[in-house]
């Protein structure tokens, strides 16, 4: 059966012989029986055919690929680039790009009417904790003209910003946001199974079956889902608070989920994504940038390359250092600066 040739898979085309080497001594090639001998119009072909293979664009082999580049700058996911790729979308230094095809320092890569130059260095990226209060929706943009998360944002050059999970406009608490599109599916992709822990506060208590039954699974819409833990955390009255873990990010999964088993969800705000947990001292609405030793850690956390920044030196006086808000991070290794030779300074003479 023949392979479908998609855009993303080309087809496997035969590779061309290789041209034998000018000898004397040997003699011209018997033509297979039933074949005919090629003429001078048909020898061409061959020299067509290495010509036009060595036309093709070569992937370079140093360079990041062209869909983790724009990943890294927020444009979308790697899913969506490689989909823009083939529609051929993109271009590298004014030519169409292609499938697997590495970016160098220095070139212009178009995406979108957008421009991005490859740098030689990369910086890291940028990651925002955001404490969302109730009635902001966590999308770019809304038909009905609610206020967004995204309103708040500082602005960022050569990129933009993306939201890793939602919360819905009725639910509150943290919010990551990151320029770096790498560390957003690191954090939210369901096959890593990274945690988020959620406070909910429920109109009645849960009992034994009840909650054995969110532990084990229960059927939703959308198939089963299930807590990884579910901790009793006290109330008052009818109202009463759980701590519960998830593994994936549903839409209004936990709500759902409460529902399924007969408990009406009063209030829902998330505490923690991962590493990340919301801080005590981020007031609802309040921003907080994570410093540059901190997205180091969170990057070799996630398993990305990423160099801890040097230490700079601070004068007397200066600002206090931030507040470490990663406390479950293990240490990054170390700094590496490399050694530049310094130029003489300029005496002034009097």
């Amino acid at each position: 059966m023949a392979r479908k040739n998609t855009p993303f898979r080309p087809p496997a085309n035969k590779a061309p012989a290789r041209p034998k080497r000018a000898n004397a001594s040997s003699a011209p090639a018997r033509p297979a029986e039933g074949q005919r001998p090629n003429s001078g119009r048909t020898g061409a072909s061959e020299a067509d055919t290495v010509e036009t293979v060595a036309a093709e664009p070569a992937a370079a082999s140093g360079g990041d690929r062209l869909q983790k580049y724009l990943a890294d700058q927020g444009v979308g996911s790697r899913r969506d680039i490689e989909t823009r790729i083939a529609a051929g979308q993109v271009s590298v230094n004014g030519a169409t790009a292609v499938l697997g095809q590495r970016v160098q320092p220095g070139d212009v890569v178009r995406i979108g009417g957008r421009g991005y130059k490859v740098q030689a260095n990369t910086r890291l990226p940028r990651v925002l904790i955001y404490h969302k209060p109730e009635g902001e929706i966590s999308s770019r943009e809304d038909a009905k003209g609610r206020p967004t998360v995204f309103e708040h944002l500082p602005r960022i050059r050569g990129g933009k910003w993306v939201a890793v999970g939602r919360l819905d406009i009725n639910s509150c608490g943290l919010m990551i946001l990151t320029s770096s599109g790498d560390l957003a599916n690191r954090l939210m992709h369901p096959r890593f199974e990274v945690e988020r822990e959620y406070a909910v506060r429920t109109l009645g208590q849960l009992d034994s079956l009840q909650a054995g039954k969110l532990l084990k699974g229960v059927e939703l819409e959308d198939g089963t889902a299930r807590f990884a833990s579910v901790l009793d955390a006290g109330g008052e009255g009818s109202n009463h608070w759980y701590r519960v873990v998830i593994r994936e990010g549903r839409k209004r999964e936990v709500r759902r989920m409460f529902e399924a088993i007969g408990l009406m969800v009063s209030r829902l705000m998330r505490v923690r994504f991962g590493p990340v947990e919301l801080p005590s001292h981020l007031k609802r609405g309040a921003l907080h940038e994570v410093s540059a030793e901190e997205v180091a850690k969170l990057m070799h956390w996630a398993g990305l390359p990423a160099e801890m920044p040097v230490p700079v030196q601070k004068r007397p006086g200066a600002a206090r250092k931030p507040r470490t808000v990663l406390q479950k991070l293990p240490d990054a290794p170390p700094a590496t600066k490399a050694a530049r030779p310094r130029a003489p300074r300029r005496g002034s003479a009097r």
